[in-house]
């Protein structure tokens, strides 16, 4: 299984969908919160090319925030990224 990293803030409701579905599908993930931390805000963004959260790495492939990790799980494309 591939690694999965997932950038969040504590209070973002996208942040806790977005962990919610990981964790119904049982996938450990790595969290690395961003509140207060300018310094880590600017490793996501320049990583991700946005700046807001979540933003979400399965493997090497930067998969977006909530709403595309939630697209990829209603195409059934989620479940094949993650087995990789």
């Amino acid at each position: 299984m591939p690694n999965v990293v997932i950038y969040t803030t504590a209070w973002c409701p996208f942040c806790i969908r977005a962990k919610a579905l990981l964790d119904r599908k049982g996938v450990a993930y790595e969290e690395i919160p961003v509140d207060g931390n300018p310094t880590l805000r600017a490793e996501m963004a320049s990583k991700a090319g946005r700046t807001s959260v979540p933003q979400i790495w399965i493997g090497d492939k930067h998969v977006g925030g909530c709403d595309e990790l939630h697209a990829l799980e209603r195409a059934g494309r989620l479940d094949p990224l993650l087995q990789a």
